[in-house]
């Protein structure tokens, strides 16, 4: 047997590639697992340490940006009311159809499901969607809230509630968003009425506008809002939280004017802008000008089928609009009167 001898410098080659080798496989390892460095983009490390909201979020932002839309949706929300077609889901959708530039907007809206057949529905649109337990947990294990929850009910008044936590915990993991209820029809892009820099904190709906954007007189509605996130937003929500047990009865909403009706906005330095209704509009107080409507809020209704009944007459409205624009002022419009929901509170 003849064994190969080597010399000293094939000796040392080998030596220090075997040095090289060691040393790369340091250093990959120090710059994955060191805390004060920036991971290494698409790892699976990077995938299995994020949980499930973190991406469905990054999913749906714009890009290059932490900005999506949030709305939310339930089984009465996804079926068709007493058996007839269109879903309230449906209606919100045709919104961004029927809409002027707001059919791209669904791909950064993130759907999310209270209950197991509103989440299969929602990935039958082929939305972002994300599933939200009837505990607000996250496990999609339960169905508490899949049926009508009539206004200001027990169970209503809970729903809302498992709403504002879901949100503060999107705030904190960085994002703005403008949160819609589901019974608003977007007509317009949204964005180009709100302002997208840091000026303002929170930019929210009023159910009537006073003609002073900065006047904390006006009366909000948390159906539409945008809002930036930072520690003055985030200290808001988590007060406006924390006081669900001490507001027995009361809606988040109320609880939130509440609160901001007491300084609570000035207590912790956030900067609101107040809505008008001339673009933020909804059936408590119509916009007065069709040309500059962006969103028509279901508002002031009792119940979901009133409030189906009256969304699509504003669809039928906004169509007639569309295909016979007679005033370019606007002001001879009329929107049908929402004698569903009106109705609604007598029954």
């Amino acid at each position: 047997m003849v064994c190969k001898r080597f010399s000293i410098v094939d000796l040392l080659v080998l030596a220090l590639c075997m040095i090289f080798a060691a040393t790369f496989f340091f250093l990959i390892s120090w710059i994955r697992f060191s805390p004060n460095s920036t991971p290494l983009p698409n790892t699976d490390l990077e995938i299995i340490s994020r949980d499930e909201l973190e991406i469905a979020l990054e999913n749906a932002a714009m890009a290059g940006s932490k900005n999506l839309f949030i709305a939310f949706i339930n089984r009465a929300y996804v079926e068709p009311h007493e058996n007839e077609y269109p879903s309230m889901l449906d209606l919100f959708l045709e919104g961004f159809w029927e809409g002027e530039g707001t059919r791209q907007l669904l791909d950064h809206l993130l759907v999310v499901a209270m209950d197991k057949a509103a989440h299969e529905r929602c990935e039958y649109r082929r939305l972002n969607c994300y599933m939200l337990d009837g505990d607000g947990d996250g496990d999609g294990d339960g169905d508490d809230f899949a049926g009508e929850k009539i206004y200001m009910t027990g169970d209503f008044i809970e729903m809302m509630w498992i709403r504002t936590s879901f949100l503060l915990n999107v705030l904190k993991k960085g994002y703005n968003f403008i949160f819609t209820d589901t019974d608003v029809l977007w007509l317009r892009n949204p964005l180009t009425r709100l302002s997208m820099n840091e000026t303002f904190d929170l930019q929210i709906s009023a159910d009537s506008f006073n003609g002073n954007s900065s006047s904390e007189l006006n009366h909000i509605n948390t159906g539409f809002y945008y809002v930036r996130s930072n520690k003055r937003t985030i200290s808001l929500f988590e007060t406006w939280y924390d006081m669900r047990n001490n507001s027995t009865g009361m809606k988040e909403q109320d609880v939130l004017e509440q609160l901001v009706s007491r300084g609570i906005l000035d207590e912790l330095d956030v900067t609101p802008r107040f809505l008008d209704t001339l673009y933020f509009s909804g059936f408590c107080s119509d916009s007065q000008n069709v040309n500059m409507v962006v969103t028509v809020h279901a508002n002031c209704c009792r119940t979901i089928g009133a409030k189906m009944v009256d969304l699509k007459a504003v669809l039928r409205d906004w169509e007639g609009f569309k295909n016979n624009r007679i005033s370019d002022d606007g002001f001879s419009f009329r929107w049908t009167n929402h004698s569903s929901c009106i109705n609604s509170w007598v029954q």
